[in-house]
C-alpha cells in the first residue's frame, strides 16, 4: 500500500479535524495579492505540463508513487511560511493538497493553512493565467 494512501486513510479515520479553509480561484487570486504564499505541492512533470501560477512556491509533496517525506519537506515549507502564517497549499485537482493541508493543520500545527479547492484544473479553466516553471 503505498504512502500516499496510509496517510490518506489515516486522515480520514480520525474522529476530530483541525479546521483549514477552502479557497476558490477568486479568493485564491485575492490572497496572493496580499502576498499570502502557494505552495504548489505538484511534480515537477505536473509543473512543465500545466505551467505555474506566476509567484507559487514549488515543493514537490508526494512523489509520482504517492511517497513522501515530512522530514525533508516540512523544512522547505518553514523557508516559506511560518506555523503562525497564513499559507495556501494547491495540486492538480484538490485531492493531494487536502490532504497536505490536513496534515499541516492537524500534525504540523499550522494555523492558518488555505487549500484551492480544485486546484489548478480549476484555475486555468477560469481563464486564469499560468507560467512556466
Amino acid at each position: 500500500m503505498s504512502r500516499f494512501l496510509i496517510l490518506f486513510l489515516v486522515f480520514f479515520a480520525s474522529v476530530s479535524f483541525a479546521e483549514i479553509y477552502d479557497i476558490d480561484n477568486d479568493k485564491l487570486a485575492a490572497m496572493m495579492e496580499n502576498q499570502v504564499p502557494l505552495v504548489d505541492i505538484r511534480t515537477k512533470k505536473e509543473w512543465r505540463e500545466t505551467g505555474i501560477i506566476p509567484k507559487s512556491h514549488l515543493v514537490t509533496f508526494f512523489d509520482t508513487q504517492g511517497n513522501f517525506s515530512t522530514e525533508e519537506w516540512l523544512p522547505k515549507l518553514a523557508a516559506i511560511a511560518g506555523k503562525n502564517d497564513p499559507v495556501i497549499i494547491i495540486c492538480r485537482s484538490g485531492n493531494r493538497s487536502y490532504i497536505v493541508a490536513k496534515f499541516l493543520a492537524q500534525d504540523a500545527d499550522y494555523k492558518n493553512v488555505y487549500h484551492v479547492e480544485n486546484g489548478i484544473i480549476s484555475w486555468i479553466k477560469s481563464g486564469n493565467k499560468t507560467v512556466r516553471p
